[in-house]
């Protein structure tokens, strides 16, 4: 089997740029490190060393926490639950820590249901690692039970070897992972996930404000977290929210906490304002086609699974192109709706997004003299 591509050029003229279109300047950032996607369509409008490793930082908490959710989802945790504060909570996520804390007071006891909050509104080590040992009898076995769920969200690159994102060589994310989580707990936790928006929490007499400085500037995030490494620098997971439309961002390696707020919102606002959508299939339209071996006949239509649209710079100087790939040949007999590739749509050179691909009709297997013939033919296309 080859993986075969070719190029939809017709479809795609229709929105070819025009000599007359303005030239938008190219964006950039100052994050070193950057994913952010638009979230009905999946089209990514920027990325830069997007799965490249780096340490997550306060940011693995979002890791812990979906762990939180996942168990309360299914009954194994209740809000009511309540857990010990230990020496080891105490003083590595404590007060005496100096990190960012609920200040937990050590041999208490607190409900699970205000854990989450210091560890969503404050980033709360404390909480974090109070939930850890509370949940699998010890951090280092909760986060074991963080990775395992991080490659059931598709996360391959993701490492945790403690529940806070604190310093440790072990601990590894990218910038895409992160989008990945985010979207997730937004969508599988929506009312955990509102938690992130929460401007306040006071626990032990103390009031803190919401750690992520994007929530109280109300300019339409409403979650997640922010994080600082040394050698990293400063990094952020958010969600905007503006009409109806919805963009994930991650970006890091960035030198200040003044610099990732104003670049944050920056890449933020320039996601919403200078893109527009534009539908490239419509659902059950006909993109290609693909060889059959074996078959009735030799080719079969390939159509979109839905209406496949995407997000386009206002202006797009760039020329958009598609390619759809697939196991060449396939051998039939081939289902009706069977998905056998995907299409993929580039402005310029800058790959947007994968869509599935699917076969328009069935076609079953061909006679033994069709199929002798289709032998000889790929014998001696292998052969040259």
């Amino acid at each position: 089997m080859r993986m075969k591509w070719f190029a939809i050029v017709g479809i795609l003229a229709a929105i070819a740029p025009g000599e007359a279109a303005a030239q938008t300047p190219a964006f950039d950032t100052k994050a070193k490190q950057i994913y952010l996607i638009d979230d009905e369509t999946g089209t990514v409008l920027f990325a830069r060393s997007e799965d490249e490793p780096v340490p997550p930082a306060s940011l693995a908490k979002l890791m812990a926490m979906e762990v939180v959710f996942e168990a309360l989802d299914k009954g194994e945790l209740t809000p009511e639950a309540v857990f010990p504060v230990s020496e080891h909570a105490w003083r590595t996520g404590g007060a005496p820590s100096g990190t960012a804390t609920m200040f937990a007071a050590i041999k208490s006891q607190i409900r699970v249901a205000d854990l989450i909050q210091g560890a969503t509104v404050q980033l709360a080590n404390d909480a974090c690692i109070i939930l850890a040992e509370g949940m699998a009898g010890s951090e280092a076995a909760f986060a074991e039970r963080m990775n395992a769920r991080a490659r059931e969200l598709g996360m391959p690159v993701a490492m945790f070897k403690n529940a806070t994102g604190l310093p440790d060589p072990g601990n590894r994310v990218t910038m895409r992972e992160l989008v990945t989580l985010s979207r997730h707990l937004r969508e599988a936790h929506t009312n955990f996930y509102r938690l992130y928006a929460q401007p306040e929490f006071e626990w032990n007499k103390i009031l803190q404000r919401n750690k992520n400085p994007l929530i109280a500037a109300n300019v339409g995030v409403d979650g997640l977290a922010t994080g600082f490494a040394e050698g990293f620098g400063f990094s952020l997971a958010a969600s905007m929210q503006r009409g109806d439309r919805r963009v994930y961002l991650a970006m890091g390696g960035l030198e200040t906490d003044k610099e990732r707020t104003e670049e944050s919102r920056r890449v933020l606002d320039w996601a919403m304002t200078n893109f527009e959508k534009r539908r490239i299939f419509a659902d059950g339209e006909t993109i290609g086609e693909a060889s059959i071996y074996g078959g009735a006949t030799s080719h079969v239509a390939l159509v979109a699974g839905g209406p496949v649209d995407v997000l386009l710079p206002v202006n797009n100087p760039e020329r958009l192109t598609a390619r759809i790939v697939y196991k060449w040949p396939l051998t039939a007999p081939v289902a009706a709706g069977q998905q056998v590739g995907v299409v993929k749509l580039w402005n310029g050179d800058k790959l947007l997004r994968e869509v599935p691909v699917k076969t328009a009709e069935a076609v079953g297997a061909g006679t033994l003299s069709s199929r002798a013939l289709d032998a000889l033919q790929e014998l001696l296309f292998f052969w040259l």
